[in-house]
């Protein structure tokens, strides 16, 4: 059992807390049993495992956790990349919370066959935050990095300014799902580019915009369903 705060697995528990160490060693941290469950279930063999009681004293498996509470079990993985496709996928720009990006990935296993697909100024999809926001569907569908000139398939980017509402419009698949930050949105060159732009719509006494995490379901659930009706 390891009893000394200086034992290597835990240092190198500590530092994949940096992204720089992540990006630099191919590793994520998982905390907590589910996370655990989700990635062997996802067949991700650990590099590290480490059980409180069983493996490492309580208080020392606390001493890296990432979480206020504490842990039971941490694991560590090497992290995947999907390949863009599917039928439906969705596409991230600029969004720079990582809650929101492992809750989008979430809604995405949950909603389409294709991966989340990060473009510029994301968050780290395999920062300890995002992981636990993905509740696991992190590692049963890895995500994608691609820009968005190498994408196939109908661009439909979420603008709140569009003239159409998503229920509108009539898309042949594959659709990948375009959605940029909260506050800025999509660039105008990603605008220009899709084959059609389109709206949620809200009541007009209601705010000017919603959280991109729950944006990205609300348009997911509509999109699917109306192709759904085509096919």
């Amino acid at each position: 059992m390891i009893t000394s705060p200086h034992n290597a697995q835990l240092k190198t528990i500590r530092r994949l807390q940096r992204k720089r160490e992540r990006e630099r060693a191919g590793l994520v941290v998982a905390e907590g049993e589910d996370l655990v469950a989700a990635a062997a279930a996802a067949g991700f063999e650990p590099e590290v495992l480490l059980r409180a009681d069983v493996d490492v004293e309580p208080a020392l498996l606390d001493g890296v956790s990432a979480l206020g509470s504490g842990t039971r079990v941490v694991g560590v993985y090497h992290r995947r990349w999907s390949e863009p496709g599917g039928e439906l996928s969705v596409y991230l720009h600029g969004v720079r919370d990582p809650g929101n990006v492992g809750t989008v990935i979430r809604c995405a296993h949950a909603l389409c066959d294709g991966p989340v697909i990060l473009g510029p100024g994301c968050a780290d999809p395999w920062s300890p935050k995002a992981v636990r926001a993905s509740m696991g569907a992190a590692f049963a569908r890895p995500p994608a990095r691609a820009p968005i000139e190498e994408i196939g398939g109908s661009l439909l980017a979420l603008d709140q300014c569009a003239e159409r509402e998503l229920g509108e419009v009539e898309l042949g698949g594959p659709v990948v799902l375009c959605l940029g930050s909260e506050r800025e949105g999509l660039p105008d060159e990603l605008l220009e580019r899709a084959a059609a732009r389109a709206r949620i719509g809200v009541r007009p006494d209601g705010p000017e915009s919603i959280n991109v995490a729950m944006a990205a379901a609300i348009a997911l659930h509509v999109t699917r369903t109306r192709m759904a009706d085509r096919a």
